[in-house]
């Protein structure tokens, strides 16, 4: 969390876009978000060998087209190793602005090479599978292991729904999986607040508990190949990003259940989407926490979300790992699970809520 000093006070210090350019074709309209924003000199437009196709070489042609002097980076295998490669560019290059285009990977570089290079980057998602497209926060994987890392903010955001809509619906889903777990991080984050005396939010945490009830409440016209389906989401990813920007830090939309998460990442031989195992380990958290887990649960299975370790495909002995040694992920950030929970608790937790076999 950023402050900013003044008469003695501390005030928090909100990172937010400027535009959010959300619709059809919206990644037509990019040259034209360019000027609005004032945006001058060399761009580098930051994409991988498939998001590349989807969208990437249409941007860069926008670019060319308005006059702007346009690179393309594509991502290789190592993210540290792009992250570096690319804070070389912009500074060798005289790069001014970066454009994030792609799912997960393309964003979360070109937003933590921005910030380390102290300039603008645009986000152009092309899939809805998580709410990074809007946060502050970069998933970085670090000697084989994902973090969660401050980055910057992006200036703009450039949804186009179309491109949301032909992709898979799996990814969709997980957007939708990692709204969900908006109910158990918020939880998370009051408790830490009561009895840790831990700075909160309470703008915040309406914004995020709402944004998840928005996509519970909805489950039923969230659809494949829908536009409108895609552009709920997508407004949902944006608000709980925001939330997140509110906050000055991730709180409001990670909690135990993203620590759960990433624990698989390290420890499954084939880890599921992130907002797939977000969403299933909200389950288990909303139980700890005595809340009504079972309506989410039906939320997720009607949005097409896996519910057990099976459809995961996540053997139970490792879900149990994960649950007992999830505060591992972030001992400093207080949760329902303290500094951990028992082998038999979570046993326990994971057959009652359906999510291992009794």
């Amino acid at each position: 969390m950023e402050y900013l000093e003044g008469d003695g006070q501390k005030a928090v210090l909100m990172e937010l876009p400027r535009n959010i350019l959300l619709g059809s074709n919206a990644t037509a309209q990019i040259k034209d978000l360019l000027i609005n924003l004032k945006l001058e000199g060399k761009a580098v437009v930051v994409s991988d060998d498939v998001t590349r196709g989807i969208a990437g070489d249409g941007v860069t042609g926008q670019l060319s087209e308005a006059g702007y002097p346009c690179e393309t980076f594509i991502l290789g295998d190592r993210m540290l190793d792009d992250v570096e490669e690319l804070v070389k560019t912009i500074n060798d290059g005289g790069v001014r602005f970066l454009l994030g285009v792609g799912g997960g990977r393309p964003i979360d570089v070109a937003k933590y090479a921005s910030k380390e290079s102290k300039i603008p980057f645009i986000s152009v998602p092309t899939a809805a599978s998580h709410d990074g497209i809007v946060s502050s926060r970069a998933s970085i994987q670090i000697n084989g292991v994902k973090r969660s890392v401050a980055a910057q903010a992006p200036l703009a955001v450039v949804i186009d729904t179309t491109i949301l809509a032909g992709s898979p619906h799996r990814l969709l889903a997980s957007g939708c999986g990692d709204i969900i777990s908006n109910y158990s991080a918020v939880l998370d984050w009051e408790m830490a607040q009561r009895l840790r005396n831990e700075p909160f939010s309470s703008y915040a945490a309406a914004l995020s508990k709402m944004t998840a009830e928005i996509i519970v409440d909805n489950a039923d016209n969230i659809k494949p190949g829908l536009e409108e389906s895609s552009k709920l989401v997508a407004k949902a990813l944006v608000s709980s990003g925001v939330a997140m920007s509110i906050a000055g830090s991730s709180r409001p939309a990670s909690g135990a259940e993203h620590m759960f998460s990433h624990r698989l990442e390290e420890i499954a031989p084939k880890p599921a989407l992130h907002g797939e195992q977000c969403a299933v380990g909200t389950v288990v958290m909303m139980y700890l926490h005595g809340e009504d887990w079972r309506t989410i649960k039906s939320a997720m299975s009607t949005l097409g979300i896996p519910t057990t370790g099976r459809e995961l495909g996540i053997e139970d002995d490792l879900l149990v790992e994960a649950l007992v040694t999830a505060p591992q992920i972030r001992p400093e950030r207080y949760t329902i699970l303290g500094s951990g929970i028992s082998k038999s608790a979570a046993v326990d937790a994971l057959k009652r809520t359906g999510i291992i076999e009794s």
